[in-house]
């Protein structure tokens, strides 16, 4: 294995058998260096979550191999260890338990994994500054709003130094501004932190926060890309919607109001975008 802190090898995973089988992931081959903040993208179905899975240790694959941090995830003695130790992970639904407080929140994470409660309590106030949550350090989680509570959530992602964290729709239950808030949040804290940040998410704001795209259909990686200035981004994502399909169709009618040159130089425009 080379530095890599992600690498998965041919990669599947099916579900049931016959003719009722779910090819959920087809011969997966991806590379993710340490330190990257990566967008997984797609349709429902795609096969983003379980991807997510099986990076986490979630979830055993059916055939292939997932490497992370130099670990075989298949060979794993001690998988509990492995996902306190080196994965850290965030829910659309921020999951805190309502009857511990923000501080408590971050702290659970760490039990018998910090020797110290002054070591415990401190680390988590540390990670509540940084999510700029510290003045709610004794508050209950619905005693904040769903944007606070998702900065605690990732901050119990942080809590035993991951090098790995793992985001599935982070901001998806939030509005708007809230989003946003918590997309800022992410980046700054891969960069102060040194963890690398795989978030799955629908959304193409989200995506053009990361560095790099993965984008996703019927199982497969099918482009994978770094992210540049927004406007290319945007593009992209006419390239790849249903619009970007029907200009490719040499078959479809042509588009009302739309001459034949000018669906011309969108087709080709579309084309080199997905290349």
């Amino acid at each position: 294995m080379h530095d890599a802190l992600i690498e998965t090898i041919q990669l599947s995973k099916v579900y049931g058998s016959g003719e009722t089988a779910v090819h959920a992931l087809d011969d997966v081959n991806l590379t993710v260096g340490a330190g990257e903040f990566v967008a997984i993208m797609g349709p429902s179905g795609c096969g983003k979550s379980t991807l997510l899975n099986l990076l986490g240790a979630l979830d055993q694959p059916s055939a292939g191999e997932v490497w992370v941090a130099g670990e075989n995830l298949a060979q794993l003695k001690n998988v509990d260890d492995f996902r306190a130790h080196t994965v850290g992970f965030i829910f659309q639904l921020h999951n805190l338990l309502p009857t511990l407080t923000a501080l408590e929140n971050i702290e659970t994470p760490m039990q018998g994994r910090v020797a110290s409660a002054r070591e415990r309590h401190a680390r988590a106030m540390h990670l509540l500054t940084l999510v700029g949550l510290a003045p709610r350090a004794k508050h209950l989680p619905n005693q904040l709003s769903g944007g606070q509570r998702q900065r605690v959530a990732i901050a119990r992602a942080l809590a035993n130094h991951p090098k790995l964290v793992l985001a599935d729709e982070p901001t998806g239950a939030l509005d708007s501004q809230s989003g946003e808030e918590i997309l800022q949040l992410l980046g700054e804290l891969q960069r102060s932190e040194g963890a690398t940040i795989a978030v799955v998410t629908h959304d193409r704001r989200v995506a053009q926060a990361t560095q790099r795209i993965l984008r996703m259909q019927d199982g497969r990686i099918v482009e994978d890309h770094r992210v540049s200035d927004p406007l290319e981004e945007d593009l992209r994502a006419l390239a790849f919607s249903k619009l970007g399909e029907t200009i490719l169709d040499p078959h479809d009618a042509p588009m009302q109001d739309v001459t034949p040159e000018e669906e011309a130089v969108l087709r080709k425009l579309i084309e080199r975008l997905r290349r």
